[in-house]
């Protein structure tokens, strides 16, 4: 939903209505999680995905339904035995849709939560599933204030402090109600889209392979700062427009800087002076994946220093250095892609094997929380070993000091 909210409030703005399909439920291998959207805006203009292209020709005509009978629906899309290239997802698993209509008169909230995602400010979105409540009535949900309602007061104020809850830690998750918001009812079946600000990547050396991992960073969603205490690489025009950059010591910008369970840093300064006093700082505090670059020889040299500052084992066990998987990189773009794969492994438990080798679900149910909730912090390494390091290249240059 956040990568076509741009294209939806350009035509909530000019008060064209728009189908709006969102997948509120999913089982076994399906191949988008609660949350993921497609829209079909003013000549038939259309935005995003819901399954891959198994089931969007589908969702496209019911969309133009939508729209021009304003009647909302609740559809489950399944694997079709009888002919797996019918209306169904090959894929063996199935996804719930709810189809609805948006426009200014009948969701009022709707620019007003996609001015929120744009600035990064928390909402959380409450849509009627099922039940005596209308069917797509929706309520948007700040940390101090509501819009919109599901058809009761009792209902509201039910939702509300549970979308608070949810929104506390980003979760897209489907709950249920009495007719008035009693609990330990299930009448009332509602989904709760939670958008919690984009996580944050902090790249702190900015070489030419922090060039590259900025953009796939920026590419996969995440918030970007590139911090560098030498104003001289430390520049605007090296980075895509997205990117922040800062000029400062990385271990006195990261001391000042607020990290999550969500952050991504990576350490590409490959300079003791610079990723030492930096590295300490990054392992005592939370953080998704601490990741830095060097060869073999440069990561035992660095692991010694930081026992040598008092650093603790566990704390050590977080590093992932040298950074990235086994794919064999060389060039900047390359090195980025092993080390994107790394997170993304890191993130949802995957092997970093070729699927080809593996059996089973290609999109396993997850053990781990919803999109953008924040995880755990990671004390142990996913099933892939960490690989070959992009030593030998450019990215092993000495810096001097600034």
């Amino acid at each position: 939903m956040r990568e076509i909210l741009p294209a939806l409030n350009r035509w909530y703005t000019a008060g064209s209505p728009f189908g709006l399909a969102t997948v509120v439920a999913v089982s076994r291998s399906a191949p988008r999680d609660p949350g993921a959207a497609m829209a079909v805006g003013p000549g038939d203009e259309v935005v995003g995905s819901v399954s891959g292209g198994c089931v969007e020709g589908a969702v496209f005509e019911l969309a133009r339904e939508v729209v021009a009978s304003g009647e909302a629906r609740l559809e489950t899309f399944g694997y079709s035995d009888e002919d797996a290239f019918a209306v169904g997802l090959t894929c063996g698993g199935e996804i719930s849709l709810l189809l609805r209509r948006v426009t200014p008169g009948e969701d009022p909230s709707f620019g007003a939560v996609a001015e929120s995602v744009a600035a990064g400010r928390a909402v959380t979105v409450a849509t009627v599933l099922a039940g005596p409540a209308p069917l797509g009535a929706s309520l948007a949900v700040w940390p101090d204030e509501m819009a919109g309602s599901l058809g009761s007061a009792g209902l509201d104020a039910a939702v509300t402090a549970d979308a608070r809850g949810e929104l506390a830690q980003g979760v897209t998750v489907q709950r249920h109600y009495g007719p008035h918001g009693e609990r330990r009812e299930d009448a009332v079946t509602v989904f709760l889209q939670s958008f919690a600000p984009p996580p944050r990547m902090l790249v702190f050396g900015a070489i030419d392979y922090a060039t590259a991992v900025a953009r796939v960073g920026d590419f996969l969603g995440y918030r970007v700062t590139v911090c560098d205490a030498r104003p001289v690489f430390a520049t605007a025009k090296r980075f895509p427009a997205g990117v922040e950059v800062v000029v400062d010591w990385p271990h006195r910008y990261l001391r000042g800087t607020t990290t999550d369970a969500r952050t991504v840093i990576c350490v590409l300064t490959h300079d003791p002076k610079f990723d030492v006093p930096l590295l300490e700082e990054a392992l005592r505090r939370p953080a998704a994946y601490i990741g830095a670059m060097g060869s073999r020889r440069t990561h035992d040299d660095r692991t010694k220093r930081l026992v040598e500052a008092g650093v603790p084992q566990d704390a050590l066990s977080r590093l992932r250095s040298p950074v990235g998987l086994d794919l064999g990189a060389r060039t900047p773009e390359e090195v980025a892609v092993s080390v994107a794969a790394e997170i993304v492994a890191l993130r949802w438990g995957g092997s970093g094997a070729p699927l080809t080798a593996t059996g089973g679900a290609i999109h396993p149910r997850r053990l781990g929380p919803p999109e953008g909730t924040p995880e755990p912090t990671p004390g142990a390494t996913p099933g892939a070993t960490p690989g070959a390091t992009p030593a030998g290249t450019s990215a092993g240059r000495e810096a001097a000091a600034p």
